[in-house]
């Protein structure tokens, strides 16, 4: 199935259930809707920030009562993360010992793109993908092999098995992808990380997990709840729950690999941010909230993909990427002069785009900027 999609061939099935799920509850007939009163949007006082894949609505309200609450113990070291470990164990069925927490997901991207590179060897990625493991390891000295997505922009594990080689030291994953928001088939996955890990370090950077609803998609964390040695799972609080400026990450896997993790990891996160990452956790209304009102936006900006016939992949995150048909950096600017911050240029792609889910009103003020400027 090809998820580059548009108006006159829409294929619905696989990787595209999700959107299937979505139409299901958001019906043609609401999306009509919302896209005909788009011209009713007034403009914006300041930026909307449609860039950086952010949480527009977080962090939540019981998050902040408990930053508020942990101001008085600011003045201490340590904290609570051993009760943050203990309800990340209860939540994933994990054991406390394999788990590390980490400084967002990126000071573990940025802990395992070191580890990996001690040896010197190569490094195998698709390609785009989320960067910051690479340059980290690059840094250190090791060669990326970038192995390029298929002519559907999916993750391809056949060129990427293909791809390793003898002074291969990790294979990365990102799942869902990013810029890209595709997923890799659930069993093809496992069997894939399941063969490779044998011999190397995987890592699966799952950072947009919490956004899928797609039957074609599973977690890894079942691996490392078995005990499979040489799996490494990231996770973020940046996204979902709107840490994005808190910093807090976890990273999953077997406790020796943990140890290993947490000789080259450097940062620490602050007491605010562990009592708010501990309520957060267990607010599952806030999530649900955070799920429904993104389905929301994409069912207002996938409806104009549709109408219009723009060629995009079905998201399985909070954001989507689509072909524009003009440079980037052009398309960009003229956002910009609308006070629509969207993402940054992505080779190979240069005319297409990543543009980060906002809020409703937000999302539908982008859709009446896009066709007054391109339709």
């Amino acid at each position: 199935m090809n998820p580059v999609l548009n108006r006159r061939n829409l294929l619905w099935g696989g990787a595209s259930l999700a959107g299937a799920a979505l139409t299901a509850r958001l019906t043609d007939t609401s999306v009509r809707f919302m896209n005909s009163a788009l011209a009713q949007v007034a403009a914006p006082s300041g930026p909307i920030r449609m860039s950086s894949n952010e949480n527009p609505y977080g962090p939540s309200k019981v998050a902040i009562e408990a930053m508020q609450a942990a101001f008085s113990q600011s003045n201490l070291y340590g904290g609570i993360g051993n009760q943050i470990l203990e309800l990340q164990a209860s939540i994933e069925k994990v054991s406390p010992e394999s788990i590390t927490i980490s400084a967002g997901s990126g000071e573990l991207l940025q802990a395992a793109g070191i580890l990996a590179s001690l040896d010197k060897g190569s490094i195998v990625a698709p390609y785009p993908t989320f960067g910051q493991l690479l340059r980290a390891a690059e840094d250190m000295g090791s060669e990326i092999i970038n192995v390029p997505v298929d002519e559907n922009m999916h993750i391809d594990l056949e060129a990427m098995y293909a791809a390793i080689r003898p002074d291969t030291k990790m294979v990365y994953l990102c799942n869902p992808n990013n810029p890209i928001p595709s997923i890799i088939e659930k069993k093809a996955l496992e069997d894939f990380v399941r063969t490779v890990a044998k011999d190397r370090l995987v890592f699966i950077d799952e950072a947009y997990y919490e956004y899928v609803d797609n039957p074609d998609f599973s977690s890894m964390m079942p691996l490392i709840a078995e005990g499979v040695n040489n799996v490494i799972v990231a996770r973020t609080a940046s996204k979902i729950h709107g840490f994005a400026g808190l910093r807090v990450g976890f990273g999953f896997a077997h406790p020796e690999l943990i140890e290993r993790l947490n000789l080259v990891k450097t940062g620490s996160i602050s007491i605010l941010a562990q009592h708010a990452a501990l309520v957060a956790y267990q607010d599952k209304e806030f999530q649900d909230f955070a799920r429904a009102r993104n389905k929301e936006g994409l069912a207002i900006v996938e409806g104009m993909f549709d109408e219009l016939g723009l060629r995009y992949v079905k998201s399985n995150a909070n954001f989507v990427f689509f072909e524009t048909g003009i440079d980037n950096e052009a398309f960009r600017a003229s956002m910009r002069e609308h006070n629509i911050l969207v993402g940054r240029l992505f080779q190979p792609y240069p005319t297409w785009a990543r543009v980060s889910i906002a809020k409703r009103e937000e999302m539908a003020y982008f859709v009446q900027t896009y066709k007054s400027l391109y339709t």
